[in-house]
């Protein structure tokens, strides 16, 4: 007997809640392991007062910013689904460029510092995960302490050599193990609350400003550990097209935020209930003889929250390739069904090696607390002024309004961002250098790639003029199709006219493949190709694809026949200009710099081949020799075959 229609439609919400508690809410969901320990290890003393303080601090950031500001405002501006601070941009784009190419950079710039600082999140929160999960060994057997870090670094060598796998074999484990964690923690917050309940007068905002108006500067300092709380906001948005925004809200509410709230009290009233005995307050919560179970539970978390992280990084990487913004790379679709789930072997070693050596390099977790959360910091400071564009311009919000609810959610932001800046000298500089060096990467990728393409337009042949000269010369034409690519609203590409001069031939039919990538995650079916029919067996073919896709040029030859543009997919010949860029001694030594940087970052991108799936038996590549022009300068450039 069929279910109803609405009984089916509450099993699936329930199922995608279940789902998004492993995939969503893994980062935020590991913090209570160290926050309220690092709180009290800033000088603050664990007094009656002080501990009802931080904990009012806690929990009004996890209402501000995580149940107000990104529940309720944030998750509702999505790209056909999907979130991230790159999705964001691609969804106000077309409204920036109304508003002016200065203020339309503007928020490029933020939104690709903010997405780099999110990648700096995939290697330090594994990190320090694992390692303040493995750490709870030294509560139940502190001889095993020196074990610690190897058994950290074996954890996360498995976790990086699982990611080939993909998550669509495990995934289904994620949200049920997830599940246990989060009503673990919350019955045994539960426990402590009940012997020590007048920590829940931690409501009362009250306690959090005497906090701050007595300990001052050292209130600054506990304010770093206190956004540990919230470290994993951004996933919320990032993993918002793995499951939409009802069930994550749901399972927030349902379940999440209460059993943080009685983690972190419950962690409160062991602080209360014995003074000057605490060392590890979440472990220390357990009786003693499910102590091993629950260290067992939180690595588990702790790996599933490395993997949320991990493949957050991988999206976000593959829409910053489709969007232009970093070199081609490899990308492998790891699950038929869900798009999102992707994996990128060279990110993958590059992150697996940057956290193995941060987890050598700091041994403990209280140390790389000290360099956690700047990033994080930064990109939720730059997500809170996007959402201001997003409500003036999408939501149609007044000017007035917009201001005041972001302006409040920004002094926050901010606050902590300040508190944070305390951590530089000890150790944040780090997270600084790697998110520079991320950005100058994808700045310098899309500086160089505007270069490049201004010098091949110079090198374009208007069609009318090559339709003229096939017409006059002669042109001896072959069996079969060949497919050259080329911009858009352009003539014969510099590789069409270099085969041509060489080879004194052209294949019957010609296609100038277009490859257009949209401002939107995925492109529908009927958009996906335009063919235009020209000349002399020629054709214009536009293949369109979102951010979130991964170009595969047969699939759409074999597509493009439905459109009257009748080939065989098997004959065709795939002819690739392959560059080769020269930087002119007499260039400014700043572009100079910046273009070798660009030069090598080409030299070593995915080949074309490769990243458009082109079989290597029907691909022809055209070498080009290209020199270097800095957009906006009059220098005549040159290219040969």
């Amino acid at each position: 007997m069929s279910q109803p229609h609405g009984a089916t439609g509450v099993r699936r919400l329930g199922l995608l809640s279940l789902g998004a508690l492993g995939v969503v809410y893994g980062d935020i969901g590991t913090s209570p392991i160290y926050a309220l320990r690092e709180c009290f290890s800033r000088g603050v003393e664990p007094t009656p007062d002080n501990v009802l303080g931080v904990l009012s601090l806690m929990f009004w950031a996890l209402t501000l910013l995580i149940t107000f500001e990104y529940q309720m405002l944030v998750l509702r501006h999505d790209n056909r689904g999907e979130g991230g601070l790159l999705a964001l941009l691609a969804l106000l784009r077309p409204q920036r460029h109304m508003r002016g190419q200065r203020l339309g950079g503007v928020i490029q710039a933020l939104a690709v510092l903010g997405a780099a600082l999110v990648l700096c999140d995939g290697v330090i929160t594994p990190a320090i995960s694992v390692l303040s999960a493995v750490e709870g060994l030294t509560v139940a057997a502190p001889q095993m302490a020196p074990a610690v870090v190897p058994i950290t670094v074996g954890i996360l060598i498995g976790l990086f050599r699982l990611q080939k796998r993909g998550t669509a074999g495990i995934g289904a484990l994620f949200g049920p193990i997830t599940a246990v964690w989060f009503l673990t923690m919350g019955v045994l917050g539960a426990r402590a609350v009940l012997e020590a309940p007048q920590v829940l007068a931690a409501v009362d905002p009250r306690y959090a400003i005497q906090f701050l108006v007595e300990q001052r500067m050292t209130a600054l300092v506990v304010l770093g550990a206190v956004f540990l709380v919230v470290t994993g906001a951004e996933a919320l948005y990032a993993d918002l097209g793995h499951f939409g925004r009802r069930p994550i809200v749901l399972a927030w509410f349902a379940l999440v935020f209460p059993s943080l709230l009685l983690s972190y009290f419950g962690q409160g009233a062991h602080y209360l209930t014995h003074p000057g005995t605490v060392v590890q307050p979440f472990f220390e919560l357990a009786p003693r003889p499910l102590l091993f179970p629950l260290i067992a539970l939180a690595t588990a978390a702790t790996v599933i929250a490395s993997q949320a992280v991990i493949s957050g990084a991988f999206s976000i990487t593959r829409q910053a390739i489709q969007m232009g913004l970093v070199p081609r790379l490899k990308v492998i679709q790891t699950s038929a069904a869900t798009a999102g789930q992707v994996y990128l072997p060279a990110l993958n070693v590059v992150l697996a090696i940057a956290c193995i050596i941060v987890v050598l390099a700091t041994r403990s977790s209280s140390a790389l607390a000290v360099v956690y959360g700047l990033a994080i910091s930064i990109s939720l400071v730059i997500t809170t002024g996007m959402l201001y564009f997003a409500l003036r311009w999408r939501a149609r919000w007044p000017a007035y309004a917009a201001a005041l609810v972001t302006l409040t959610f920004l002094t926050v932001d901010l606050t902590f961002f300040t508190a944070n800046l305390l951590r530089i000298p000890r150790g944040g500089w780090i997270v600084l250098v790697f998110g520079a060096v991320i950005y100058a990467l994808m700045r310098n990728w899309a500086w160089g790639r505007q270069n490049l393409i201004g010098m091949l337009r110079t090198e374009t042949l208007p069609l009318p003029t090559l339709f003229s000269r096939l017409a006059r010369e002669r042109v001896a034409r072959v069996p079969g199709a060949a497919v050259f690519m080329t911009a858009p609203k352009l003539g014969a590409p510099p590789a069409l006219q270099h085969h041509l001069r060489h080879a004194h031939a052209l294949h019957e039919r010609v296609i100038l493949l277009t490859v257009e990538n949209r401002d939107t995650p995925r492109v529908p079916p009927d958009e996906r190709l335009l063919v235009e029919p020209l000349e002399q067996g020629f054709y214009r073919l536009f293949v369109r694809y979102g951010f979130a896709e991964n170009p595969d040029l047969p699939r759409a030859m074999e597509a493009a026949a439905t459109q009257g543009l009748t080939v065989d997919p098997t004959e065709i010949t795939y002819f690739i200009g392959r560059e080769t860029l020269i930087v002119p001694p007499d260039m400014h030594w700043l572009d100079r710099l910046r273009e070798r940087f660009y030069v090598f970052m080409f030299r070593n991108a995915l080949r074309a081949t490769d990243f458009y799936r082109i079989p290597p038996r029907q691909a022809v590549e055209i070498g080009l020799w290209v020199e270097a022009v800095v957009p906006g300068r009059s220098r005549e450039g040159a290219s040969r075959s």
